[in-house]
Order: C-alpha cells, then sequence, then structure tokens
C-alpha cells in the first residue's frame, strides 16, 4: 500500500451504510435511525469518505426545507455485491459474536 494511502473500507460503519442503501436512497436520519449505535459526528465522516471515494452521492433536493439524500453509484452498488456475503455472515452471527466477546470480557486478565 501507498504511504499515505488509507484502506477503502476502514470502519464498522461503512459497509453498514452500503447496505442499507443498496435498498435505495436514503436520508441522513433514516441512515442514523437504522445504524444502532453511530453518533451523529461518525455517520457524517463515513458518509464523507464514501462520497469522496465515488461509492455514493450526496443529493440535495429543493424541497422546504432542503432534503438531503444519499444514493450509491455504480461503483458503490459493484462494492455491495462483492461485500454481500460477508454482510450476511455479519447478520447470521451476530448472536455467536456477542456470546464470545461477552465470555472473553468475563476472564480474568490472567486466563487471557
Amino acid at each position: 500500500m501507498r504511504s499515505g494511502c488509507r484502506p477503502l473500507i476502514e470502519d464498522k460503519w461503512s459497509l453498514l451504510v452500503i447496505s442499507m442503501l443498496d435498498a435505495g436512497p436514503r436520508r441522513f436520519s433514516e441512515l442514523k435511525r437504522g445504524l444502532d449505535g453511530v453518533s451523529q459526528r461518525m455517520l457524517t465522516v463515513t458518509l464523507r469518505n464514501l462520497e469522496r471515494d465515488g461509492i455514493l452521492v450526496r443529493a440535495v433536493l429543493e424541497v422546504m426545507p432542503p432534503h438531503v439524500e444519499y444514493q450509491l453509484t455504480e461503483m458503490g452498488v459493484a462494492l455491495h455485491e462483492a461485500v454481500k456475503p460477508m454482510i450476511a455472515w455479519g447478520r447470521e452471527n451476530v448472536a455467536e459474536v456477542e456470546r464470545s466477546r461477552a465470555a472473553y470480557d468475563t476472564r480474568t486478565v490472567a486466563e487471557r
């Protein structure tokens, strides 16, 4: 990897945003409601990074009050197709991962 080049998917929220946008355009508030635990700032940073990378586009709708929607680009749709198995695996295994984390967290430091 070149110096100064950041990874394409660098945080846990990017894949979730891409997954939500696969169903069609979404407003910021819809994305925030659908992403349990994401802060407004983290969602903003994630959306800006994905827009910068050409994965999604931001459109300001000329209505009163103005609305902003986010939508996947062609490249974003292709990326979603590529990562769809990872997203499905995550959804199918979230309960098992949470059980593993809880078991790990209850062990003492010496056991780790």
